[in-house]
């Protein structure tokens, strides 16, 4: 197919503006202002009209945050269950008995890659890791297993499998279906398959690698881990997008509790008259959304069910959220102050949302400005007025560009890596979508397809793998490990999981 596409100065701006936002990811440093330069350029060029590229600045913010405000609400209030469970102590209670199964270091290991991930895919990782790390890390290392594993178990398991995937709470997908036109829900579930593919391969691999180091269990263990004192990284703490560590902080805990005797303390604080509840909300919370992921997941194993499309799964999810965070909150502060303290809750989760992902809507709206439908609502444009940008330019283009179904995949999958090196995660989002979308003709594979697996580079990179700038650091910090040292132990396993998930990807769907 021959290319009919006119190229303006509109389209080589915007194609400047996305490698020099990807040459500001290289350098680790914050791609939100190159993000709302290029995005006056690119509306000045396209325009000629200078009040116009300016308005463009707050418009394109403002189209990203009502096409994205769905995943700050969920962010929000599934933060807030998280602090009005641990104001109960409910959230110790949940992964306390898991404890009891740490018996040596292989038993441990795959204890704590399972929980971390369970929590992680609904309160995502960065606030769980310091439960995780206070309750189960310490009981791992004193079965034996040494705390550098411990931490590339939690990286893998909750910055790697369950945050690039985000089955639950949908941000990922929903940021790369925007930008690739696709729909959210598809893409959560291919994403799904090559989170588990790259996490069970280097799982599997960080075991091998280090089997050898694990130790007959021992409380000595844990006495010697606690000589260490928390690692500090304050080289990397201001480094990139996102400050994740001071995220983490956020929802830690000022003494976490890492001996059993800690434990049974932190427990027998709990107030008489609220021992029931607290027992009560470690047992219903996990068991509500237990229940709703398998009403996501019965549909498309053919069961008669409502399938839960687009933001179904997002708005059940934090709709449950929010009636569990009234109801423990009504239990630890009773009726009359419940009214205030569940507000607060509500405030410290959108807090948090905001800190997590609010630079991420300046990034993605001018993204959001390679796709007529988007760009039309920022301009206030028709849409079949409005060019296509990043499409016209893949389109012009696609004579010089191979069409072999694992080369545009894996250069979906670089991509994905380069813009992680920020250390964000999710700031290449905009961009991995926008080209799986003007892509997917090319190679023949589904936009969904291939916003997947751009979604697995930008996330396992950047999310708090391979990137020591990352929210790599507030796992480091908690398990007393230098960050360094942690991400050589990732890196070759992370690497071959990315690079077989891909193949996959090709070959399956």
């Amino acid at each position: 197919m021959e290319s009919t596409v006119t190229l303006t100065a509109a389209h080589w701006t915007y194609l400047i503006g996305v490698v020099f936002i990807i040459v500001t990811m290289m350098f680790r440093a914050n791609v939100l202002v190159p993000s709302i330069v290029a995005t006056f350029l690119v509306v000045l060029a396209w325009t000629g009209n200078p009040l116009d590229a300016v308005g463009s600045i707050f418009g394109a913010s403002f189209v990203a945050a009502k096409e994205l405000f769905n995943i700050f609400l969920v962010i929000a209030l599934m933060t807030a269950l998280l602090n009005a469970l641990k104001a109960l102590k409910s959230d110790i209670l949940m992964v306390k008995p898991f404890r009891v199964l740490m018996k040596n270091g292989a038993t441990s290991y795959l204890i704590l890659a399972a929980i971390t991930y369970m929590i992680s895919l609904f309160f995502w990782p960065t606030p769980a890791v310091p439960l995780v790390c206070a309750v189960l890390l310490p009981a791992a290392i004193a079965a034996g297993l040494p705390p550098l594993v411990g931490a590339a178990t939690i990286a893998i398991a909750g910055q790697g499998m369950a945050l690039s995937s985000d089955y639950v709470i949908g941000v990922a997908p929903g940021i790369s279906a925007k930008a690739a036109g696709a729909v959210a829900a598809v893409i959560a579930d291919r994403a799904l398959v090559l989170s588990w593919i790259t996490g069970l391969v280097a799982l599997t691999l960080v075991f091998v690698f280090h089997r050898k180091s694990f130790k007959a269990a021992s409380p000595q263990l844990l006495a010697n881990w606690q000589t260490l004192g928390q690692q500090s990284s304050s080289e990397y703490e201001t480094e990139g997008s996102a400050h994740k560590l001071e995220i983490a902080k956020g929802t830690s805990r000022e003494e976490p509790p890492v001996t059993t005797q800690d434990l049974r303390r932190e427990i027998a604080s709990v107030d008489q008259s609220r021992q029931t509840w607290f027992k009560v909300f470690a047992i219903v919370t996990p068991l509500v959304f237990a229940v709703i992921i398998t009403i996501m997941a019965l549909p498309k194993l053919g069961v008669p069910l409502q399938d839960l499309k687009g933001g179904a799964g997002a708005s059940l999810v934090g709709g449950a959220a929010a009636m569990l965070m009234l109801f423990a909150t009504l239990a630890f502060h009773g009726p009359k102050a419940m009214l205030e303290e569940s507000a607060n809750h509500i405030t410290e989760g959108f807090v948090f949302a905001f800190r997590a992902m609010g630079s991420v809507l300046p990034i993605a709206g001018f993204f959001f400005l390679g796709n007529s439908e988007t760009a039309s609502a920022i301009l206030g444009m028709a849409a079949d007025k409005t060019p296509s940008l990043l499409f016209d330019l893949v389109s012009g283009a696609q004579d010089w560009l191979p069409h072999s179904k694992m080369f545009v995949a894996y250069g979906l999958l670089i991509v994905g890596m380069i813009t992680g090196v920020d250390g964000s995660g999710f700031s290449g989002l905009p961009l991995t979508g926008a080209l799986a979308g003007a892509m997917a003709p090319v190679s023949g594979m589904s936009s969904a397809t291939l916003a997947a697996v751009g979604q697995m580079g930008a996330i396992w990179t950047g999310g708090g793998t391979l990137i020591a700038w990352s929210s790599l650091i507030a796992v480091a910090g908690f398990a007393r490990v230098s960050v360094l040292d942690l991400v050589r132990v990732l890196t070759p396993p992370v690497l071959i999981g990315l690079t077989v998930s891909t193949a996959v990807a090709v070959a399956l769907f």
